[in-house]
């Protein structure tokens, strides 16, 4: 059963520009390289034509699973979320109450997350900690590390 997939416009573009990069480039260049490599000779102990077809296979999964996770995908409107409680594509500043240090994150879907950027999966533990949490709740998360007290103290978007 598929799962569905929630993405921002941007990060459905993003997957999109991904697909179109793997089939319209990457995999004329794979054919390419089998070919160059089964010119050489004896396919039998030929270890570039071995390289060049896994390569190939990696490169059809990958094309694939994008395939079947845009097939899946839904765009959010941004309009019809809930500002009260925190959801995806909600900012959220939370305060860690073991060390009072302040963060800001966005919920995103998976394949948007970037730490860097304060962008968290909703998958990921503290994503699904906050998770329908209102301002001002507290949510003990339970991270690799042990566990993490957080209080939300602002939701915007």
């Amino acid at each position: 059963m598929s799962k569905v997939s929630y993405y921002t416009e941007e990060g459905l573009k993003k997957l999109r520009r991904e697909l179109n990069q793997l089939k319209d480039i990457e995999r004329p260049k794979a054919s390419q390289a089998i070919a160059d490599a089964r010119d050489k000779g004896d396919l039998s102990e030929n270890a570039e034509y071995d390289a060049a077809k896994e390569s190939q296979g990696l490169l059809e999964l990958r094309i694939s699973k994008l395939e079947e996770t845009l097939s899946n995908a839904r765009v959010i409107n941004e309009s019809n979320i809930d500002h009260s409680k925190v959801l995806i594509l909600s900012t959220i500043d939370v305060k860690n109450l073991s060390n009072n240090s302040i963060m800001t994150y966005t919920l995103v879907a998976e394949s948007e997350a970037d730490l860097a950027n304060g962008k968290i999966s909703i998958n990921s533990p503290i994503g699904k900690g906050l998770l329908g949490k209102k301002k001002g709740d507290k949510a003990i998360i339970p991270v690799p590390s042990g566990k993490i007290e957080l209080e939300i103290l602002k939701i915007t978007r």
